[in-house]
């Protein structure tokens, strides 16, 4: 039998969406890419903001040419990230790790889904 806080049925949580909600005295975001989901604490490790209601954006990489000089800007569509509104800090979905520093990472979550229910482990 799956384990965990019961966070929503599973039809409340599209592909490519996000829920956020509390649990207890945390607040826990919720997200589902390629059918698998994800689940972080809703606190930005940068200065603790709302890092899971921040905006939802396709990576950006930066294209260079040959010599490795800058020729501009374009979306990576397969890595999604999460954009924390206070600061702009970006966080890989998939991982939780900051677009630029692996050690700075979100807080996670077992998350299981089962019988229509999504249900999510916190200490």
């Amino acid at each position: 039998m799956p384990r965990g806080t019961r966070l929503c049925s599973s039809s409340e949580i599209p592909e490519a969406g996000r829920l956020v909600v509390d649990v207890g005295p945390r607040t826990v975001g919720l997200f589902r890419l390629d059918g698998s989901l994800y689940a972080y604490e809703n606190v930005c490790p940068h200065q603790g903001g709302p890092v899971c209601q921040g905006a939802l954006l396709p990576r950006v990489v930066e294209n260079l040419n040959d010599s490795g000089a800058a020729v501009g800007f374009a979306f990576h569509s397969s890595q999604r990230h999460v954009v924390c509104p206070w600061h702009g800090y970006e966080f890989d979905i998939r991982t939780g790790r900051h677009a630029g520093c692996a050690a700075i990472r979100l807080r996670s979550f077992p998350v299981t889904e089962a019988e229509g229910e999504v249900l999510v482990e916190i200490p």
